[in-house]
Parts: C-alpha cells; structure tokens; sequence
C-alpha cells in the first residue's frame, strides 16, 4: 500500500509550496487536488494551489521532481447531478483531466457525482440520478479507454454513498476494466454506508483510497451529508474504523496508491505512521 497526501495541506500557497509540504512531512506520492480550465487569478497571483488542465504537462511534472515526489491521481471532482452549464465543473473537464494524467504518466483519474446544488438536481428520480451520471460520463470513459487511464468512482455523492445504488450504477456504466472505485472512508461513512460494506461489494474495482477518520459529533449527520474535504484528526481517533479497513483491503488484494485526507502535519505524520503500522499487521 503506497501512502500519499492530497496536495492542499497549506491554505493560500501555490502548488510548489503544497508539494514542498508534503515532502517535509515524509511522504512521497501526492494527488493533483484541485484544476481549472485556463488560466487562474488565484494562481497567478501565488495563493491557490490549482492546476490548470490546459497547461503544459512538464511544469507539473518537474515541480513534482523538485520535492521527489510520485503523482498517484488527478482529481476531477464533478457536479454531474446539476444541468451542465459554463461554469460547472463536469463533463468537458473529466476529459481534459484524463488527458492531463495521459500526459503525465498517471494511470487514475478520479470523479464523483457530488451533491446538487439546485433545485433541478434535488427533484431528481433515482433513476433520472443514473441516467445523468450515465450521460455526463460516457464520453470521458471513451476518453479513459482509449488512453488507458483508469476513471473512478468516488464515494462522495447521494449515489456513489451507498453499496447498492453504486452497484447499480456501476453496471449501467459497464467498461468493467476501465470504471473503477475510489473509496473514500470518511465520505462513505458520513453519506450513511459502511466503508468495509463496499469492500466486499467491490473488491479488485477499489483502486485508490481517500483516508480521513470522522468525530463522533458527526453520526448524527450521517445519511443528510455527502462529503467532507478533510478530516480534522489523525487516523484512528475517530470513529471509522480505520484498521479494520486497512486490513480488508489487504485481504482483498489491495496493493494500490492511497491519499491522506487530513488536516495538519502533525495529524498527517501520525496518520502515515499509523497506516504503515496497521498494514504490517499492528493493531
């Protein structure tokens, strides 16, 4: 299991310094968080850490080299609920992101359906839900094919939050060897689910992980809540279960890279510790 860190750990600094960041706290493998199409006020003027998915891929790949670290994931987090629209981060950007790691030597794009924020999208069906997730995703699975880029599913949304409904729309997807999972411990335990549930569900399909633990002051919210950026305290201090996972996971054959979630350097740190311990079979 590789361990790395999503690269927004320090808040209004460019991506250099979020790279610089995850490498003075140890780890070696970090996501491409946050994109945009063109150009970036926040970026060019130092305080955003974005990439932008029409930009030359050798500036991210030498920034990445400069702190030694290996990118595991593009992250095109997508609103694929809410009607498409100039300013919704959905269809057109999943595709440029599959590009983007196509160009970079990154085998995993990860998406999510995420929460409407309209009121068309909350009116949804369930099965109007699918077919709008279909829709949007059928041309960026074309996309993934043929360039042999892994696109998957996060457990982020009002779908992808539970085993069933996933399921379900995994098999309209279909492209078995392309759409994948991304388990994220935290989203999926907040959206109402149990993480080990979809680790029995799916098994080989999880190719990536998001790790965060949650409070106990959340389980009142669980079920109403699809998504948390981070999580505010070290893996194993809250309420998840995160060793029992970890050892699911590698019960399932689970060799693949993983993201840190958390909030701090020190929470990291005892995070990765933690991880690495669990998976040698500490308790």
């Amino acid at each position: 299991m590789k361990i790395g860190c999503f690269a927004l750990v320090e808040p209004f600094t460019p991506m250099e310094r979020q790279f610089a960041a995850i490498a003075e706290m140890g780890i070696r493998y970090a996501d491409l968080t946050d994109s945009h199409d063109g150009a970036s006020l926040g970026v060019e003027f130092g305080f955003a850490a974005s990439v932008s998915l029409d930009g030359h891929p050798a500036r991210v790949r030498d920034m990445a080299k400069r702190h030694g670290l290996t990118l595991s994931t593009v992250c095109a987090h997508a609103n694929l609920l809410d009607p498409a629209s100039p300013e919704t981060y959905g269809t057109f950007q999943i595709i440029k992101a599959i590009r983007l790691a196509h160009l970079l030597g990154i085998g995993e794009v990860i998406t999510t359906e995420g929460e409407p924020r309209t009121s068309f999208g909350h009116r949804l069906s369930p099965a109007e839900q699918l077919f709008s997730i279909r829709e949007k995703l059928q041309t960026p699975i074309e996309w993934a094919e043929e360039l042999g880029i892994h696109l998957l599913l996060e457990t982020h949304g009002p779908v992808t939050d539970s085993v069933e409904r996933l399921g379900d729309l995994l098999d309209a997807l279909g492209h078995e060897d392309t759409v994948g999972v991304c388990l994220d411990t935290g989203n999926s335990w907040l959206g109402g689910a149990e993480p080990l549930a979809y680790i029995r569900a799916f098994g080989s399909r999880i190719r990536h992980v998001h790790w965060k633990d949650m409070v106990a002051t959340w389980e009142a919210k669980r079920g109403t809540v699809f998504g948390c950026g981070m999580g505010v305290i070290p893996l194993g201090d809250g309420v998840v279960g995160i060793a029992a996972i970890v050892r699911a996971l590698q019960e399932a054959g689970f060799a693949g890279t993983t993201t840190l979630e958390v909030a701090g350097p020190d929470a990291v740190r005892i995070s990765a510790r933690r991880l690495g311990e669990w998976s040698s079979g500490g308790n």
